[in-house]
């Protein structure tokens, strides 16, 4: 079980309040990641892992090339991800 940390920054958008919609967010985090990686073998069952391995590392980098042009379409921009696999164990990757 892994709990994933989206960040996003940008300009606060006068009409709303808000960097970008929660529930977009939200919305693209379900169709991008947890649909394809929830209760999966990801050695096996995620094509996007093919030849990989499944480590905490090669895991966000690969979150972070799904999520980033689909929160850019909503004019923000993804400034950070973190992974926990465990409490004392987990990545923070900023798309380096």
């Amino acid at each position: 079980n892994f709990q994933l940390f989206v960040t996003v920054k940008g300009q606060v958008k006068e009409e709303t309040g808000f960097v970008m919609d929660l529930k977009v967010l939200s919305d693209i985090i379900k169709g991008e990641v947890i649909e394809h990686l929830d209760h999966k073998n990801l050695n096996l069952d995620v094509p996007f892992l093919k030849g990989k391995m499944a480590s905490t590392e090669n895991i966000i980098k690969v979150i972070w090339e799904r999520l980033e042009a689909p929160i850019a379409k909503h004019d923000a921009t993804l400034h950070s991800l973190k992974l926990t696999e465990t409490e004392n164990n987990f990545v923070e990757y900023y798309g380096e």
